[in-house]
């Protein structure tokens, strides 16, 4: 006896215990399919793995696997070639392409959803959507490590003001600069390797909250679909977005690491610092002021930072209330968790291809590093080598300080005998530290801003991103 039909206009997937068909508004209201639907080679990649699976433990027959495996192919060639019809009526990606299995394939089609549940279908589906996108959004971030390293090994020996509060404070090199946004960079790449790790676990056969009384084999669904194993939970599996949420975190970390390049390019390609350039390609004009060359690139991933930041409040406020397991608030996870994937795709695509091209203008950043008094600590360390306290040698490279001031002239400019009259400890072997060359050479440490440390600096940051990238071939991240 074939089952009862469901009332007219009802959900096929779920109508049989309603009585009246769904508003329409509220149809519209509760669809995920707009947007859902950017999951549906994932859907379809997890349907092939389960079926296999269901084949496997002798829930279904070859045959029938078989007549799943191809109509779920055929959908996806449809999907790719644009001519999939998507139906909001079908509520979401998974029934979208169940349905269309069903219409290919016949009552067979049916049997797809045995011991599954949507709530375990879509925690999947994202998994495995997260999963690509994460291995794309390391391939621009190790694009953009590279470029910054092979830059700073460049200008090595480019002196350039290094600053606190935004004022000069030392001489450094613009090489030693770009390995700073290197170290940013570097740990931003563990964090989303780590994040990773979390993301690579199976939630299918969670079913809708409880597991299945079918005999499955999670352990050759999770070898199938890539997975490292399957969630340990079922409560947990299908209500767990802390993967998602992770990778927000660390999506927002990393804006806020490309905000803060972004405000340093902003600030040095005004004329105020004219420290570098950047390509016209990455820039715009006026529509009024024909003089202007703005940095819109690094404005735009400035402004973006916020955005991400706003979904990661977003998914955090979304998960904070929910009692276990799944919920349909979880429907909300996926627009946001999307948007952060483009946004952090694009701004690193854009840092990727423009960083090598950032030219230094070396002039201006040696006048202005000469300007600020900025070997006055390395003053103040030669008078504490000579024996005066360096409270006292602190006290009298002030006084200095504030003769230049005065006399419109940097420490280097000024004569011996102007700077003996603060202290008589001081030499004709002071101009030695004085220089801005002196100045950077002398920081000859591990860390340190001395070009020689420098160029061994890129060379460590070059091995360690290059056996990282080797790790990621192994574990099949590329």
């Amino acid at each position: 006896m074939s089952p009862r039909s469901t009332t007219p206009g009802t959900n096929q997937s779920w109508g049989g215990r309603f009585s009246e068909p769904t508003d329409a508004f509220v149809e519209r209201f509760t669809a995920s399919v707009t947007f859902d639907q950017r999951l549906a080679l994932q859907d379809i990649q997890g349907s092939v793995a389960h079926a296999t699976m269901l084949a496997r433990v002798g829930v279904l027959t070859d045959e029938e696997r078989d007549a799943i495996v191809t109509g779920l192919g055929e959908i996806r060639a449809e999907i790719e070639r644009g001519e999939f019809q998507w139906s909001v009526k079908l509520e979401d990606v998974h029934m979208n392409i169940e349905a269309r299995l069903t219409d290919k394939i016949g009552i067979t089609g049916k049997k797809l959803h045995t011991g599954r549940s949507r709530n375990d279908q879509v925690a999947t589906d994202i998994r495995l959507f997260l999963r690509d996108e994460i291995d794309v959004v390391e391939a621009e971030l190790i694009r953009l490590r590279e470029g910054l390293i092979a830059l700073a090994d460049r200008e090595a020996d480019t002196i350039m003001p290094g600053f606190t509060h935004l004022q000069t404070a030392q001489p450094v090199t613009f090489g030693h600069h770009l390995l700073a946004w290197q170290e940013m960079l570097a740990r931003d790449h563990e964090r989303l390797l780590d994040c990773r790790k979390r993301v690579n676990v199976l939630p299918l056969g969670a079913a809708a909250l409880a597991g299945t009384t079918y005999p499955i084999d999670r352990h050759v669904t999770a070898e199938l679909l890539g997975f490292e194993r399957p969630a340990e939970n079922s409560l947990d599996a299908v209500s767990d977005r802390d993967f998602a949420i992770e990778f927000t975190a660390f999506a927002s970390i990393l804006l806020m690491h490309l905000s803060r390049m972004s405000e340093e390019l902003v600030l040095w390609t005004s004329a105020q610092f004219d420290f570098i350039d950047l390509p016209d390609r990455f820039c715009t004009g006026s529509s009024i002021m024909p003089q202007k060359k703005n940095p819109d690139v690094p404005e735009l991933v400035r402004g973006k930072t916020g955005r991400v930041y706003g979904h990661l409040i977003g998914l955090l406020t979304l998960m904070k209330s929910q009692p276990l397991a799944y919920n349909k608030d979880n429907q909300e996870d996926k627009e946001p968790l999307f948007d952060t994937l483009d946004t952090v795709r694009d701004c690193l695509k854009a840092f990727a291809d423009m960083a090598p091209a950032i030219t230094p203008r070396k002039a201006s950043m040696y006048e202005a590093a000469r300007r600020g008094f900025s070997t006055a600590t390395d003053l103040a360390d030669y008078l504490v080598r000579r024996g005066v306290a360096f409270r006292d040698a602190h006290e009298i490279v002030g006084q200095s300080v504030a003769f230049g001031l005065r006399e419109g002239r940097d420490l280097s400019e000024m004569t011996l005998e102007e700077l003996r009259q603060f202290s008589d400890t001081i030499d004709e072997d002071v101009f030695e530290v004085l220089t801005l060359e002196g100045s950077v050479a002398a920081r000859n440490h591990i860390g340190g801003t001395a070009p020689d440390q420098v160029r061994a600096a890129a060379q460590r940051a070059r091995d360690a991103l290059a056996a990282l990238a080797s790790h990621g071939r192994q574990d099949g991240r590329a």
